[in-house]
């Protein structure tokens, strides 16, 4: 459940607008008895994990079923730590293909399987609180990161770094050279091997994480050790795929040469998540929001959420509909949209958050989203792109957005699990919104964190609503704070600017119901 009342029309009917396509998004099947829950791709009818884990961040908030899905897929790895992509038990290939058998699929040129695996796990863990559930998937987790780091065709010894073939971005077709007409999803003697950004922010956020569980539950040796690889991760990813600009999207491995595009200009769809992942630094993040901000000024689209700008040309990849600006091929995706809006409310620019929102809210106004857009805003459907669906009801860059407005304006993000601890950071005032009321809360566990707003000419009170263990407090306030109250007594804070935007911090323990005042 969701509360958002601040009396901006286009900001509070984002909430029931998301949770009307999410309910539209699930998929149940029952599994030779075992019944599954989860969140289907909006492109065809079964369940990615992909798709699901990156649905999580919203369904969370009104889906009690947060671990049938992430059960399955664990129960379904093999013996060298690999996870499945997607399981499915509709027809595929129609018409001709009508038979409803349980079918599961590895798509070979994916890297990012794994840790979105592990992402899954962390959000389900974080929702219900279930200590005794997340211990077991613990060697799960450890083999899907083992395989990855040591399977020749998942790890680069030189570079110390996961790779892919050159498909775009995190997709899962690659580039054959125009060997033949159709898509290609496994690997040959001659794939065009390369680093991509987004794979290893993806397992630098994945080992932290799987670092932390091993903390938890006291294996310090271990959660060491992960630690120490993320970090590796982390600081060769920025030295090799960082360029000054943005990160490379496709770093060569195996040398090549494409007629048609300058692949240095290319930036592509995993750059915001980078940052959201925590890869990125602070300064990286701002050089990237800026790119981006400087390619809407530049470009002809409606938005700059691209999937990759500029983009190939088209029918390199084996198929005709893969043209400029279509579907991953430069198509506009509100998924980048989201998480973009959510890297900009963390790195001091507040405002273009809020822009992003509503710009997101103008595109569903009819009650619709999809996939992607061409940038004149034409619809994706069946007949433009090679999915064989286009549901205007995109979860996967609805829920993004989502996650935009909840962790990035409303500041109410979680900390460790079922909001015992809370990074409180609300960023209101950015939207010149004076009063509001908040209530998150998590369908499967009923833990929530809530508060009233209300921004006066001297000061700002946030009255908390709900219980929490903690609170780390990252206020947005714009001047500089001379005095802070918790429930009338004066406690330490911090000034702290990010880029141009102040912000006053602070920590609370043992924090019920508090009422918070900032005085300027």
């Amino acid at each position: 459940m969701i509360r958002v009342k601040t009396n901006d029309e286009k900001l509070d009917v984002l909430v029931p607008r998301i949770q009307y396509f999410l309910t539209h998004d699930t998929v149940d099947f029952d599994i030779m008895g075992k019944k599954v829950h989860g969140y289907r791709s909006p492109d065809a009818p079964s369940l990615w994990i992909r798709d699901h884990s990156d649905m999580m961040r919203g369904a969370k908030y009104f889906d009690p079923d947060m671990k049938s899905a992430v059960e399955y897929f664990a129960s379904m790895q093999n013996d060298e730590g690999w996870i499945l992509d997607y399981v499915t038990m509709f027809p595929e290939k129609l018409p001709g293909e009508r038979e409803n058998w349980i079918k599961h699929v590895r798509v070979p040129v994916e890297a990012d399987v794994e840790y979105r695996f592990i992402k899954a796990i962390k959000i389900a863990w974080e929702v219900t609180g279930d200590d005794e559930w997340v211990y077991q998937l613990l060697p799960k987790m450890e083999k899907a990161i083992n395989y990855i780091t040591t399977n020749e065709y998942r790890w680069d010894i030189k570079s110390q770094l996961v790779k892919r073939a050159l498909t775009i971005d995190t997709w899962d077709f690659d580039y054959t050279a125009g060997r033949h007409n159709w898509l290609n999803f496994n690997f040959s003697p001659y794939t065009f091997w390369g680093i991509m950004h987004g794979d290893n922010s993806g397992y630098y956020e994945a080992i932290k994480t799987l670092a932390f569980f091993f903390e938890y539950f006291n294996n310090i040796e271990k959660a060491n050790y992960y630690y120490e690889m993320a970090e590796g991760i982390k600081e060769r990813a920025n030295i090799l795929c960082f360029n000054g600009r943005f990160y490379t999207h496709h770093v060569p491995i195996t040398p090549r040469k494409i007629e048609g595009i300058d692949e240095s200009l290319q930036l592509s769809l995993s750059n915001p998540m980078d940052i959201n992942r925590g890869m990125a630094t602070h300064d990286i993040a701002v050089s990237i929001i800026k790119e981006y901000q400087e390619r809407l000024k530049n470009n002809k689209s409606f938005a700059e959420w691209y999937s990759i700008d500029p983009p190939y040309p088209k029918g390199i990849f084996g198929d005709e509909k893969i043209v400029e600006g279509a579907y991953c091929n430069g198509g506009i995706m509100p998924l980048v949209g989201g998480e973009l809006a959510l890297a900009a409310f963390y790195h001091g620019f507040e405002k273009y958050g809020v822009e992003t929102l509503y710009k997101y809210s103008d595109l569903t106004k009819d009650n619709e989203t999809y996939l992607w857009y061409f940038p004149d805003g034409t619809k994706s459907s069946i007949d433009n792109s090679t999915s064989p669906d286009a549901l205007p009801t995109d979860g996967w860059g609805s829920s993004a957005m989502l996650m935009a407005l909840v962790e990035g304006l409303l500041g109410i993000k979680e900390n460790f699990k079922k909001y015992e601890s809370v990074f409180l950071s609300p960023k209101l005032k950015s939207a010149n919104i004076k009063n509001a009321e908040i209530m998150v809360e998590y369908e499967a566990s009923k833990s929530k964190c809530g508060y009233n707003y209300e921004e006066k000419d001297d000061k700002l009170v946030i009255q908390m609503t709900s219980s929490h263990k903690e609170i780390n407090a990252h206020i947005y306030t714009e001047n500089k704070c001379k005095k802070v109250l918790v429930d009338g007594k004066e406690i330490q804070f911090n000034n702290v600017m990010i880029e141009n935007s102040n912000y006053v911090d602070f920590k609370l323990i043992d924090s019920s119901n508090s009422k918070i005042e900032l005085f300027y």
